[in-house]
């Protein structure tokens, strides 16, 4: 293995997190300008409805978005894969509803795209440098612990587990029930959020 395989594994889930997190901020944001969503928020639905129902239609484009990418990393660029394809897939897909749930989240305090391309460098960048990108053994342990409050941490963790030493659901299950446990956070904070909107 080499550098590419090793960076590889972590941009894998980075590039999922960043793209599906932008796009469904910025398709959210959309449904609430142009009155979609209002009239959404007019109908006897309830706000956890209609939160499941969009995360519902947008993660179908998640769940093909990740695949691509996770079959074009290792397919076309060859990168190292020593375990499950099936639990490369499943952490992708599990990082990218995170991506999804919290860009729905971000969009609901943005009033137009580039407010939502405002939240970038503060909700995406920082998760760069505690993704396994840099060495977090060489930052300081505070920083070390704040990384471990960040959805890309445990993404990464994992996707470097299965793809470089083959690790198999016994040794990444914390990882993913932490991201678990993020999105059900964001997506509980997205029904709260819709509250500014409309009280149902």
């Amino acid at each position: 293995m080499d550098t590419f395989d090793y960076f590889g594994s972590v941009l894998v889930g980075f590039f999922s997190f960043f793209f599906v997190f932008l796009i469904a901020g910025v398709s959210f944001l959309r449904e609430r300008t142009t009155g979609t969503l209002q009239k959404l928020l007019s109908t006897p639905l309830r706000r956890w409805e209609v939160v499941a129902g969009y995360l519902l239609g947008f993660g179908l484009f998640t769940l093909l978005q990740a695949t691509l990418i996770a079959w074009y990393a290792t397919s076309v660029l060859g990168i190292a894969l020593e375990g499950s394809i099936f639990l490369v897939l499943l952490m992708n897909l599990l990082l990218a509803v995170t991506a999804l749930t919290l860009g729905t989240l971000m969009s609901a305090y943005a009033q137009n795209e580039f407010q939502m391309f405002q939240f970038i460098p503060l909700v995406v960048v920082p998760q760069i440098f505690f993704c396994g990108l840099i060495d977090l053994q060489s930052m300081p342990e505070w920083l070390q612990t704040l990384g471990r409050f960040l959805p890309l941490y445990y993404g990464a963790d994992a996707l470097r587990g299965i793809m470089l030493r083959g690790d198999g659901w016994d040794r990444i299950w914390v990882d993913a029930l932490a991201l678990l446990g993020f999105s059900l956070l964001f997506a509980t904070l997205n029904v709260k959020a819709l509250r500014k909107h409309r009280r149902i």
